[in-house]
């Protein structure tokens, strides 16, 4: 049956109706509901927010194991570190390798680039802190519904964005409904921000309906794959950040490597490989396995336990591919636009930064009486603030490394 169909058989559709609704429970979102329930606060003002979450729970679909600036985190909450947030483990020490099959030369401090100085910054699990920003957002009133994925955009009269309606339930696997088919419910909201991560389903719906992407560079993507592992602790260093280039890879293929030591005698081990690469037999898993043989690697991971694994595109076409952000009644937040910073192997920070920066646009738009149209003090603050700064001075950075290394 068409959707069409389903809705006139068994509609209407339930609805619900709020001031933002936003799409995706993991930084960004969170970040951009934190900040709008903060300003409401500030304000004495209400504002009606809900975020959707396709996992579970929050923090579900989050890779964990990364390297966090604290720069965006510290704008949020000031007090982060009063509050609890699970940013536990400062950096200590950056090595970056050149690996050779049996070799590794390590590159003097002094001669790294500062993309690859992580002084001041935390070696975090993404997913501890996502969950973190999640009960933060509770407490400030944030409708949170997780395992309810946002499956439709829903358009007003005018083209402009409506909302967004959650799946069906009780769908066989021939697609049909079964006895226990219950429809998605309709989410209405004066803005929708797109916070679903890279290559979402949905961005991807708004960048070409609204030919987002009309005046940007082709997005460029890369897969990572990250395993945890606990690991014998007198291995063990906190705060060791390790970033590796060459093999197993050739010198005409884009990518690299990181191991971070965590707390908890634990480890994420990581590689990066760009999507562009022209050997049709290369296969990024099966490259990673070998990455983890080459003794620098090995000495940490021998006698270990692997704990978790996963694998997930990103972006890395950077400041040039930035779509265009906004569109009638909505806007694409974090990595849904593409704002990872590939230089730094960074995203987190610009997810937070430009939840917020989203935030305090659609605030001021509810707040004035404003509904469906384009939120351009978005794109207008982004460009003034540091997150763009950053992203300008790493633009090329695609263009240097298309060829490999």
């Amino acid at each position: 049956m068409t959707p069409a169909s389903l809705i006139e058989q068994y509609g209407p559709r339930e609805s619900m109706e709020y001031d933002v609704v936003i799409v995706g429970g993991g930084p960004a979102g969170l970040s951009a509901a934190i900040r709008l329930k903060q300003l409401a606060a500030e304000k004495g003002a209400e504002i009606g927010v809900c975020v959707l979450e396709k996992g579970s729970e929050i923090g579900a679909h989050i890779l964990s194991g990364a390297v966090m600036d604290p720069r965006a985190i510290t704008e949020l909450f000031p007090d982060w570190k009063e509050r609890g947030a699970p940013l536990d483990v400062e950096v200590t020490e950056d090595r970056f390798l050149f690996l050779s099959e049996k070799s590794a030369v390590t590159t003097p401090n002094w001669a790294l680039p500062d993309n690859f100085k992580n002084h001041g910054n935390y070696v975090i699990s993404l997913g501890d802190v996502t969950r973190w920003l999640g009960a933060q957002a509770e407490a400030l009133g944030v409708e949170i519904f997780p395992g309810f994925p946002a499956a439709e955009i829903l358009y007003n009269d005018d083209g402009s964005v409506k909302g967004v309606a959650t799946g069906n339930m009780g769908v066989g696997k021939d697609g049909e409904p079964t006895e226990n088919f219950q429809l998605g419910m309709e989410l209405h909201a004066k803005y929708t921000l797109f916070a679903e991560g890279c290559r979402g389903h949905l961005g991807r719906q708004l960048i070409s309906k609204f030919k987002l992407d009309a005046n940007a560079d082709p997005q460029a993507y890369g897969i990572g794959i990250k395993e945890l592992w606990e690991i014998d602790p007198a291995k063990h260093k906190p705060g060791l950040v390790i970033h590796t280039a060459g093999w197993p890879l050739k010198s005409d293929t884009y990518g690299g490597s990181f191991l971070y030591h965590m707390d908890n005698n634990q480890v994420v081990v990581g590689f990066v490989v760009g999507l562009g690469y022209t050997n049709p037999y290369l296969s990024p898993f099966e490259e990673f396995q070998r990455y983890k043989t080459h003794p620098s690697i090995r000495a940490f991971l021998e006698g270990g336990k692997r704990v978790s694994y996963g694998a997930r595109a990103i972006t890395a076409g950077g400041l040039l591919s930035l779509p265009k952000t906004v569109f009638p009644g909505g806007a694409l937040i974090g990595d849904d636009a593409g704002f990872l910073n590939a230089s730094r192997i960074k995203g987190s920070h610009a997810a937070i930064k430009t939840g917020m920066l989203a935030a305090d646009a659609a605030f001021d738009a509810v707040q004035a009486g404003r509904q469906s149209d384009e939120l351009t003090a978005y794109p207008d603050a982004f460009k003034q603030s540091w997150l763009y700064t950053e992203l300008y001075r790493a633009r090329n950075f695609k263009q240097w490394m298309a060829k490999g290394l």
